[in-house]
C-alpha cells in the first residue's frame, strides 16, 4: 500500500510538472486533471473517502469545466508547432520537481515521529458522531468562510473577464 501511495504522489509531481510546461492551454488543463485524479487516490488511501469526492466532483468536474470552457471562449487552443516552453522552463520544472523529490525523502527519512498525532480514534469518533459531512462543514463555513466565499467572487471574476476579452474579439 505504501508502495502505491508513493507512486500516485510521484504521478501527481510528475503530472502537475507537466502541466506547467505546456504551451497549449488544453493539453495544461488535462494535464491538471490527471494531477487532481492522482490526488484523489491519495486521498482514497488516506481514508478521507468524502474528501475524495469532493475533489472528482469538484475539481475534477466543475472546476475543469469551467477552465476548458473560458480557454474555448478565449480560443487559446493554437499553442503551435512546441508544446513546451523554452530552456528556462523546463530547467526551472526540474529544479522544482527536483526540490519536491527531495522534500519528500526528508520527509519519508524523519518518520513516524514527523507525523501529526491526534488522540487514538478522535476522527472516527467525530464521524461516527456527527458524520462525515458536518466535520468537513463546519471549519469550512464557520473558520473558513470568508477565503471560501473570497475564492468564489475570484472565480466568478475570471469567467466575467473572459467574457469580456472574448466579447472584444469577436
Amino acid at each position: 500500500m505504501l508502495q502505491l501511495f508513493w507512486a500516485f504522489g510521484l504521478l501527481a509531481i510528475l503530472s502537475a510538472g507537466v502541466c506547467i510546461t505546456r504551451r497549449s492551454p488544453v493539453a495544461s488543463a488535462l494535464w491538471l486533471v490527471v494531477t487532481l485524479f492522482a490526488l484523489t487516490a491519495l486521498y482514497v488511501m488516506l481514508d478521507a473517502h468524502f474528501i475524495a469526492v469532493i475533489q472528482v466532483i469538484v475539481y475534477a468536474g466543475a472546476i475543469m469545466v469551467l477552465f476548458l470552457f473560458v480557454i474555448m471562449l478565449l480560443n487559446l487552443g493554437s499553442g503551435g508547432p512546441s508544446d513546451l516552453k523554452g530552456p528556462i522552463g523546463k530547467v526551472i520544472t526540474a529544479a522544482l520537481a527536483l526540490l519536491l523529490l527531495v522534500e519528500l525523502l526528508v520527509v519519508r527519512s524523519l518518520g513516524p515521529a514527523a507525523e501529526i498525532r491526534l488522540p487514538a480514534g478522535a476522527v472516527a469518533d467525530a464521524v461516527r458522531q456527527q458524520g462525515a459531512v458536518r466535520v468537513i462543514a463546519d471549519p469550512l463555513f464557520r473558520g473558513y468562510l470568508v477565503p471560501f466565499e473570497i475564492t468564489s467572487l475570484l472565480l466568478t471574476a475570471a469567467v466575467v473577464g473572459a467574457v469580456v476579452l472574448a466579447k472584444r474579439k469577436l
